[in-house]
């Protein structure tokens, strides 16, 4: 039930994604942008050198921007030793967790939030279960939300999806995600763009942003 091994893969390059049936484009003004489980407990799977170091950056990049931009930026983060009715379904698929240890529960440093910046808890895969994210957009005049993180066809795609049905444009950041292989990251960019969303590489991200 623990989280599998990674091999490496390369992530997404722009001319690899899929192309959207939505019209949605991607309004510094409307957006929002989300750093979706970027724990040491979830990266660790991970090899030192592909996907995560690529991903990473890439991250940071939208963060700079998003910061520079006066865009807001949200990050979720699981707590360890969760309580077992309140963690639910999910202990039957992935086991108990994460511990309360700096080494599972930390942001990666090169993604930390600054103090006065938001970090939501999470609870289930959507960041818009049990969180006041949707508020906090709604607060902020956002309708459009910038999704980067892992894993892509999990929380990032539940997120996407939920997204969407709250009336709110979901943009998956392809080459700012990443998932067990690429198989399962291809087809979640492929299920975004055909259902609910856009698809977006870093650097159209990052236009957008700026």
């Amino acid at each position: 039930m623990a989280l599998p091994g990674i091999a490496p893969y390369p992530l997404p390059a722009p001319g690899d994604l899929p192309t959207p049936r939505a019209p949605f484009r991607p309004e510094r003004d409307r957006l929002a942008l989300l750093v979706h489980d970027m724990q040491r407990y979830f990266c660790r799977p991970y090899p030192e050198d592909t996907p995560l170091l690529p991903l990473v950056a890439n991250i940071a990049r939208l963060i700079g921007a998003a910061r520079a931009a006066g865009v807001p930026v949200f990050w979720t983060a699981q707590k360890g030793d969760q309580f077992r009715p309140d963690r639910g379904l999910q202990a039957d698929l992935w086991g108990p967790g994460m511990s309360a240890i700096p080494e599972h529960e930390e942001i990666l440093p090169a993604l930390a939030p600054r103090a006065d910046e938001i970090v939501l808890h999470k609870h289930r895969y959507s960041a818009f279960q049990r969180s006041n994210l949707e508020h906090l957009m709604r607060a902020r005049g956002r309708d459009q939300l910038m999704i980067t993180g892992i894993y892509a066809h999990i929380g990032c795609l539940c997120t996407a999806t939920e997204a969407f049905q709250r009336d709110i444009e979901p943009f998956a950041v392809a080459d700012a995600q990443a998932d067990f292989d690429r198989a399962r990251h291809d087809m979640a960019m492929n299920w975004v763009a055909a259902t609910c969303g856009g698809v977006l590489s870093t650097d159209m991200a990052a236009e957008a942003l700026a």
